[in-house]
């Protein structure tokens, strides 16, 4: 049997061998939207549970839009174009945006790598910037959190009067699903928050899983911390299998991202009726599989579905110095 597996940039054909009673489990697909422009229009014009993005731009001088780093494929050139032409037309032009590289603990990234995220027009005309969770003068303190969690967040994102978030809604290892509030933090975030969300606290939660919302405490932390930081509006996406767009939600940070988690629940996860003796997986491909910390993530799902001492093999891309 012969299986074509999502592996680093080129794919990777596997021979299985006979005898086995193997089960091909992918993730569903929404439907890749017909109209992804219109798609992107209408969520900014008509956002969810707030103003339009133009009219609430309107009363700001400055900016601060946050974007993931290289280890998510997140389509920003084609999200991030749209949310600049509102921003100049409510007075906002490019003088006055700031564009974060939201990179958690990662190395910063590099500048092929910001053309990349940003497309090359817009990384040359406005002010981009990484963040460096290292650098404590860098940050602002926002207090604790009512659990006790210590809150730095990137100065420039807190400085700016609009600050606006870009990502990507999948399952997350950790925080249930990815997107919205976690481009604060971590991505935004000083080491001293970090290691705490990363710590066994969070880490060893019961609901701190994979597609796990409701009660998640990690969640749950990570929604106060975005709204210390005054964290104001989000366009989110959920893409389809071939990395189409799938899904616009686009407006309040909480509740923009609730339809869109809701959004991905309901049409891209698969279930299993019993679990399996072994398990062969992959981390979704570029840029998923680039380093093992963020190809470990298709351990953890893979550990959802495996029989107590089951085997999981992974497959995933050459390492680079990304970390």
């Amino acid at each position: 049997m012969k299986v074509n597996l999502a592996f680093s940039t080129t794919g990777l054909t596997a021979e299985l061998p006979h005898g086995f009673d193997y089960r091909v489990l992918e993730a569903r697909s929404a439907l890749p939207l017909r109209d992804v422009p219109g798609a992107i229009e209408r969520a900014l014009d008509e956002p969810i549970g707030c103003a339009a993005l133009e009219e609430i731009a309107s009363n700001r001088k400055t900016a601060a839009i946050a974007v993931c780093d290289i280890t998510r494929p997140v389509p920003n050139r084609l999200t991030l174009p749209p949310i600049l032409k509102r921003l100049e037309r409510a007075g906002i032009g490019e003088e006055n945006v700031t564009i974060l590289i939201a990179t958690g603990l990662h190395r910063a990234a590099t500048q092929q790598e910001i053309d990349e995220i940003l497309g090359s027009e817009i990384a040359s005309r406005y002010r981009v910037v990484n963040h460096n969770a290292r650098e404590r003068d860098e940050h602002s303190a926002l207090g604790e959190t009512s659990t006790g969690t210590p809150v730095f967040i990137d100065r420039r994102f807190i400085d700016a009067d609009l600050r606006i978030t870009l990502g990507l809604i999948e399952p997350h290892l950790m925080a249930g699903y990815s997107g919205g509030r976690k481009l604060v933090a971590p991505g935004l975030a000083g080491q001293e928050t970090i290691k705490v969300l990363h710590s066994p606290r969070f880490m060893r939660g019961p609901r701190a899983i994979e597609g796990s919302i409701e009660n998640n405490p990690l969640h749950e932390e990570l929604l106060e911390i975005s709204a210390l930081a005054g964290h104001d509006f989000i366009c989110d996406v959920a893409m389809a299998r071939d990395r189409s767009i799938g899904g616009v939600f686009a407006g309040a940070p909480v509740e923009a991202h609730r339809q869109g988690w809701k959004f991905v629940s309901s049409t891209l996860l698969e279930t299993l009726a019993r679990p399996v003796d072994a398990v062969i997986t992959t981390a979704a491909g570029y840029p998923l599989d680039l380093t093992f910390y963020q190809a470990i993530k298709g351990i953890t799902a893979a550990a959802h579905i495996v029989k107590q001492g089951g085997r999981i093999l992974l497959a995933a891309g050459p390492a680079n110095s990304l970390t």
